[in-house]
């Protein structure tokens, strides 16, 4: 099968092989790089794999913004150090600048012609996390200081400062959904658990503990919607009543590191 050029580059980061050897190995592989490695040891021109499991727990967010568009992209790398490098942070700006321009197919590939480049360089693994492009009639964005957090609001009515005022917000309390009938099952029913052994454990009658628990659910799924959790710049409003008639098209928040 055809392997990527991105493919070659990363197997060759990690195992010091000729960029043909690897290519080799990963078309007899089927693409699978582990096997890819065992092959090339087999035949004796690879000892090891030099990154083999490292984790990529760093990294940094990479945001931008034209009119109603806005493109937002994670690159992840093993260590703050390589992230706060100009070489990783040139190839985080490439490739998102990339993302909005040309959506993407763009931003794919861009990313497979400068991240093997920056494994070389920099001697960590380096992948592309999240790729995000998203349109809306009024747009507002907000990234972290630290480049860690990046936040995009679509609204439909309203304007530009109260979109970037709903993202600030996004990135400060990190609401799950938007809504609070979007709270997802799975956790709805974690915390039910919880709630049912709390209620025990205090010994309230089970006759009344469904009626407590639509409470608690009630409270749990406005605590973790955006539209009503507590405006962060003005807790006396919540984020609905911020944004008053305007409606909230798209939220997303992605961050990066530990």
């Amino acid at each position: 099968m055809p392997v990527s050029a991105s493919d070659v580059m990363q197997l060759r980061a990690r195992t010091g092989v000729s960029i043909n050897e690897c290519k080799k190995a990963l078309e007899e592989a089927g693409g699978d790089e582990e096997k890819a490695i065992e092959i090339l040891r087999k035949r004796g021109i690879a000892t090891a794999a030099k990154k083999a499991g490292r984790d990529q727990s760093e990294g940094l967010v990479f945001l931008e913004q034209s009119g109603n568009k806005a493109a937002i992209v994670t690159l992840k790398c093993e260590t703050d150090f390589v992230a706060r490098d100009s070489n990783f942070q040139s190839v985080g700006k490439a490739i998102v600048k990339a993302l909005l321009e040309g959506g993407e197919a763009a931003a794919k590939k861009v990313a497979e012609e400068l991240v093997p480049v920056a494994v070389q360089k920099l001697g960590e693994n380096i992948s592309l996390g999240e790729t995000q492009l998203i349109e809306a009639p009024v747009i507002g964005t907000y990234l972290h200081s630290n480049s860690k957090i990046g936040v995009v609001v679509g609204l439909e009515g309203g304007n530009i400062e109260a979109a970037r005022d709903v993202a600030m917000h996004g990135a400060a309390l990190n609401p799950s959904y938007v809504h609070p009938e979007e709270t997802d099952a799975a956790a709805l029913e974690k915390e039910r658990d919880i709630w049912r052994d709390q209620l025990k454990k205090e010994g309230k009658p089970e006759a009344i503990w469904d009626k407590i628990m639509l409470g608690k659910e009630k409270k749990f799924r406005e605590e973790n919607a955006l539209l009503t959790q507590a405006f962060v710049k003005d807790p006396s409003k919540t984020i609905q009543g911020f944004l008053g008639s305007a409606k909230v098209k798209s939220y997303l928040r992605v961050a990066v590191g530990k």
